[in-house]
């Protein structure tokens, strides 16, 4: 086992699709660097790139992402810093040709574009479900034969192996489907060290830097619960793993940038989206985070050792998105004296008058939320008495579109036929929107074949 270079400076630019440009653009531009990751997918956002596919086959996938190699890659070039993002979505293809595109119009020559696909199973799941696979709902049990018409988009949580096999192929720029958080993470660490894929300690390692940068500035101090000690958050530092051959890494940060890398940051972001922290299960292994070992080595500066592993299961998780109704949101802002009653009282007349007119709604069926109650913390901490402004947000549930849609036509006229002090409507009248409702399911990893084909631009 030999590395190719040590350390390895792996940063992450993107935790999310919708994440500031300017963190990966300040990342390329700020300091040094061998390889880019961004992680743009989220479990609804991969019903979301389904449903603009459907309306045009060149969608699908981050658009941001190509907008961002145009900004950084001449300077990638200069570096040479590697890309690698799960941008492609639901159209890993479409999203290598527009990027392949940029790379045309900017005159960068000789650059090696990867796609990895073989995650997306939506077409093949009448196919998977005959052959067996029940596809079962992991919170109800409940299989997904019956629910199969609904099916937007069905994902496979892959994980860091094809995008090895893209990076030995000497690819440049790395793009795949729903690769998990960490695996792009992971992927360069086991390119650049040659490890195996039986060396679960030092795969959890991998892992566990990518769980920990995977939400970009999240592990920086952004998001973080005493935030008045972080220093400049509109600078803030995305985060870089200084990642050693034996496994142990640096959480670190460009210097001159705002935000603090601490035990405690790094931390806070360990402990985000866990579920049992003696298995944290990924398709490259199973990590145990109460393994972890953390010590402030100096400013911005912590060090990760002693983490172990486990092989991985002989499952794969599956992100299934599935169409649930429809369902409408309106809001009014109310002012005081009595804002709450006020409030109360509209959100009453809405239902009432729908009644009058034929239109009526379950109480199962009902939204009704006054912000500026402590409904972000109810029960925990209490209403103010008397708040001298409150966000009454109105809605309701259901199948019938145009039921809904009737719903929003009355929120509007409790300007002038309501209480005093509705002082604000925003967003215009609100029409009925799809639900879109999250199914997690297990597949046999045998079921899921991955394709790796890279193309000079």
């Amino acid at each position: 086992m030999t590395a190719r270079r040590e350390p390895v400076l792996i940063a992450n630019g993107q935790g999310f699709w919708g994440d500031s440009l300017l963190g990966p653009i300040r990342l390329v531009n700020e300091g040094p660097l061998d390889y880019l990751t961004l992680d743009y997918l989220a479990e609804v956002t991969m019903s979301i790139m389904q449903k603009l596919k459907s309306r045009d086959p060149r969608a699908g996938y981050a658009t941001d992402f190509v907008e961002m190699v145009r900004r950084v890659l001449p300077k990638c070039r200069e570096k040479g810093i590697k890309i690698v993002a799960n941008a492609g979505g639901v159209n890993p293809t479409a999203c290598r040709d527009a990027v392949a595109h940029v790379v045309r119009q900017l005159g960068v020559v000789g650059m090696r574009i990867a796609v990895v696909e073989g995650d997306d199973i939506l077409g093949r799941l009448p196919q998977l479900i005959d052959s067996g696979e029940r596809l079962r709902n992991m919170d109800s049990g409940e299989e997904l034969q019956p629910h199969l018409a609904k099916v937007q988009s069905a994902n496979v949580y892959i994980g860091a192996g094809p995008i090895v096999e893209a990076l030995s192929q000497g690819a440049d720029i790395v793009i795949t489907g729903r690769a998990t958080d960490p695996s792009v993470v992971v992927a360069p660490m086991v390119y650049e060290f040659g490890w195996k894929w039986d060396q679960y300690d030092l795969l959890a390692a991998a892992t566990i830097a990518g769980h920990i940068v995977e939400c970009g500035a999240q592990c920086t101090g952004g998001n973080f619960a005493r935030w008045r000690e972080i220093p400049d958050l509109a600078r803030v530092g995305y985060p870089i793993i200084e990642a050693s051959s034996d496994g142990t890494f640096v959480v670190t940060k460009h210097d001159h940038t705002g935000g603090r890398v601490t035990v405690d940051t790094v931390t806070s972001q360990l402990i985000y989206e866990m579920g049992d922290p003696q298995r944290y299960i990924t398709p490259d292994c199973v990590a145990d985070f109460t393994s972890i070992q953390l010590e402030q080595v100096g400013e911005n500066r912590v060090r990760a050792h002693g983490m172990r592993g486990a092989a991985p299961t002989d499952t794969l998780k599956v992100s299934i998105a599935y169409h649930n109704g429809y369902k409408i949101v309106g809001q009014l802002t109310i002012a005081g004296p009595d804002a709450v009653d006020k409030a109360r009282l509209c959100a009453d007349i809405v239902f009432e008058r729908l009644a009058l007119d034929g239109v009526d709604f379950s109480p199962q069926e009902r939204f009704v939320e006054i912000v500026g109650t402590n409904v972000c913390h109810a029960g925990i901490m209490p209403a103010p008495v008397e708040p001298a402004e409150v966000v009454l947000r109105i809605g309701a549930r259901g199948y019938d579109r145009d039921k809904l849609d009737r719903l929003g036509m009355e929120i509007v006229p409790l300007v002038t036929s309501g209480p005093p002090g509705v002082t604000g409507f925003a967003g215009g009248r609100p029409k009925a929107t799809e639900i879109i409702s999250y199914w997690p399911a297990l597949i046999d990893r045998n079921q899921v074949q991955t394709t790796v084909s890279v193309e000079e631009v």
